[in-house]
């Protein structure tokens, strides 16, 4: 029975004919038709711009019509430890990792395959790194930004192989491990919680401290050890229990400067070997017990009660002297001990708020007082020498 066959192509698409399920050839844009005897033709469908086709269709299509595959697919095939960066148009688009096949049409599309020996070169070359794309080729390549305050390690298989600059850098993962490690080489402070240490007559006191620490030789400390924070806390903490465990606690309340200087030197001389430097180190606080805390502020307070007796008799003392050399004065110049009696006379006349004085030849009236004055004067006019 006589069929028509017909197809329409687009402009970005291509169409595999087959004829018996045999590839007869490769349609172009435009509308297709054809008598088709039994149903025997059939049309595939594929976009060509930008796109993939599967490889082992390409492959198919390069052994059995390589003028057909030559002329309409790019075959890539990645080597053991060899990848290929296929660029579409100009853009960088796919990357193809060791040991695998891909293949894109370059009918309407122009494609350009740069391929890298990546087990001879492990630095990822400037060119390449800015057309990679970091989500992309994470299995592939690994991505390391060092700050300016930071030391990069790398790592290869395991061996620590140079010291990385701070700025963007990236290394090939074909065929090895790659590991980059950042050592923050700022000065870094260190607190050493709390800790329960028995002083030398046993008493348990607690001691919080603060260290400066900084890494100097990235390279040793992260070969020294594997927390280098870990381990300069243990070493704090082995320092201040041999300080504390040989002193008595008023030993330990009075000599906090010691304490902190023979800290800094037992650390310091077991930190230059992790490549880090000691810097300050200081005891922020010494928890007491709550029963030798209450007698402490005892026997404060006892000391205070006791200075204060003791300025309370200075001043009594003083006093008392004053007193004495004024009434020795007085013993000896009468004048004065009359000109005692009116001050005394005046204050207690500030304490009254009304007086009354009687004239007349009574004793003891205003006359008198006056008599007294003017006698207290005379006495005083007689006293100068002639």
């Amino acid at each position: 029975m006589l069929f028509k066959f017909k197809i329409v192509v687009k402009d970005d698409e291509r169409a595999f004919l087959f004829r018996d399920g045999r590839f007869e050839r490769l349609l172009g844009p435009g509308r297709f038709i054809a008598f088709d005897y039994g149903r025997r033709l059939t049309a595939e469908t594929a976009k060509v711009v930008r796109a993939e086709i599967a490889a082992d269709k390409a492959l198919l299509f390069a052994k059995s019509h390589p003028a057909v595959a030559a002329e309409h697919f790019e075959i890539v095939q990645a080597g053991a430890n060899e990848v290929a960066m296929v660029s579409l148009d100009g853009e960088p688009k796919h990357l193809v990792v060791p040991n695998t096949t891909r293949a894109f049409w370059k009918t309407l599309t122009k494609v350009d395959v740069e391929r890298i020996d990546a087990a001879a070169e492990v630095r990822v070359a400037k060119r390449h790194l800015d057309k990679l794309d970091p989500a992309r080729s994470a299995s592939l390549v690994v991505h390391a930004q060092v700050e300016a305050h930071e030391a990069g390690l790398l790592f290869i298989d395991g061996k620590l192989v140079e010291r990385l600059p701070a700025g963007r850098h990236a290394f090939w993962a074909v065929g090895r491990t790659v590991k980059v490690a950042k050592v923050d080489t700022r000065p870094t402070p260190l607190e050493v919680t709390a800790q329960e240490i028995l002083t030398k007559d046993r008493v348990g006191i607690r001691v919080t401290l603060t260290a400066f620490t900084r890494v100097v030789d990235p390279e040793k400390a992260a070969l020294a050890a594997g927390d280098i924070a870990n381990t300069l806390y243990r070493l704090v903490q082995f320092a201040i229990r041999e300080a504390v465990a040989t002193r008595t606690l008023d030993e330990i309340l009075a000599a906090r400067d010691t304490i902190d200087r023979e800290v800094r030197e037992f650390v310091g001389a077991r930190a230059g070997g992790l490549g880090v430097e000691i810097g300050e180190i200081g005891v922020k606080d010494v928890i007491l017990p709550g029963d030798v805390r209450e007698l402490l502020n005892m026997v404060v307070e006892a000391e205070r009660t006791a200075k204060a007796n003791l300025i309370r008799r200075q001043e009594e003392t003083a006093a008392t002297r004053s007193l004495l050399n004024t009434a020795r004065l007085m013993e000896d110049n009468p004048l004065l001990l009359r000109l005692k009696e009116l001050e005394a006379l005046e204050k207690l006349v500030e304490k009254v708020g009304r007086i009354d004085l009687h004239t007349g030849n009574a004793a003891g009236g205003f006359d008198a007082l006056l008599q007294n004055l003017y006698r207290l004067r005379a006495e005083g006019d007689a006293a100068k020498p002639a």
